[in-house]
């Protein structure tokens, strides 16, 4: 295994582990061929690595780097947010409005089906804010004390969601189909419940984990994405939100796998924890983040001006059936 110099970023952070061009405008898809087992090795000990200094311009300069580091990437599909497709399983970062702050989250964990690793890359930084920030997992679970993460473990949680017309993800966009037999073919084999309500509202159901233990450390880590869910994400908008939809009509909504009421203030703590942990550090054109999904949260500050974030997910997992034996109603296949 050939391996490189790399620092830390912070002293007082295991991650990301910052590894520098050996030259200016190396590039980065033949050092990741010559590397690949060094810097896997690297986002296992550290959670994540920052490649900086590379010569990474454009979507396809970043999506050789991903070629050279595996074949396995994942599609988009049942999204939460609205991403643009840039190539072969490469996508925008979420497309919310620049204002808002994104909380962070590990990526896709509101479903049963989720990457391993995530590799973000910037392109263009934003003229302010608009950083990427990054939690050690280990740190938010150490907060979090092991009676809650119990709860998560045993009970799960249950992702409801509306897909109301002109409000929030559309379904055809969720599901990448326009055709409702597609759409139900999709959430039988990923083991969603879906039923259609009057006004072309679909309505799904998904009991899915709620911590998940590390394959390669066997460490237990938080794995959902409950506080993003919850109606008490909504925060001031939340009465709003219940008086146009009513509780059961909710575009979105989280409970305990079994159906039970989440507390509000086991959530604000998982918020709270992920603050506490938060590394934020400013982008640099040409940045590419490669992270370890269940070590590391990650989610996306306000900003201004034009900014340019890419992702890809990769090497896909699937929650297993025989974890899911905390759910209400008998599970798909």
């Amino acid at each position: 295994m050939t391996d490189f110099p790399a620092r830390p970023l912070r002293d007082d952070a295991r991650l990301p582990l910052v590894v520098d061009a050996p030259a200016a405008g190396r590039d980065l898809a033949g050092f990741t061929r010559t590397h690949r087992q060094a810097i896997e090795a690297r986002v296992l000990a550290h959670g994540a690595v920052l490649l900086r200094g590379f010569a990474v311009a454009d979507v396809a300069a970043f999506d050789r780097f991903v070629g050279a580091l595996t074949d396995d990437r994942l599609d988009y599909l049942y999204s939460s947010t609205p991403r643009t497709a840039l190539g072969d399983r490469i996508f925008t970062a979420t497309e919310y409005p620049a204002a808002l702050d994104i909380p962070l989250h590990n990526e896709c964990a509101y479903q049963r089906d989720w990457p391993m690793k995530i590799s973000l890359c910037c392109l263009q930084p934003a003229a302010t804010g608009g950083e990427t920030p990054l939690a050690d997992m280990r740190g938010v679970g150490a907060r979090l004390g092991e009676a809650l993460l119990d709860r998560f473990e045993s009970r799960g949680v249950r992702y409801v969601r509306h897909y109301h017309p002109l409000m929030d993800v559309p379904w055809q966009k969720s599901f990448q189909t326009d055709d409702r037999a597609e759409v139900e073919r999709i959430c039988h084999e990923r083991g969603i419940a879906c039923d259609w309500l009057a006004g072309d509202v679909l309505r799904t159901s998904q009991a899915c984990q709620g911590t998940v233990r590390h394959p390669a450390t066997g460490e237990r880590f938080l794995f959902n994405q409950a506080h993003l869910f919850h109606v008490s994400a909504l925060g001031a908008a939340a009465p709003a939100m219940l008086r146009q939809f009513g509780a059961n009509r909710l575009p979105r909504h989280a409970f305990f796998g079994d159906g039970g009421e989440i507390l509000p203030a086991d959530l604000d703590a998982v918020r709270e924890a992920f603050k506490a942990e938060a590394i934020v550090f400013p982008w640099q054109a040409g940045d590419v983040v490669l992270a370890d999904n269940l070590q590391v949260a990650h989610g996306r500050r306000p900003f201004r001006g034009q900014r340019k974030v890419v992702v890809a997910l990769l090497e896909g997992r699937t929650t297993p059936r025989e974890a899911l034996c905390f759910a209400s109603e008998p599970v798909v296949a």
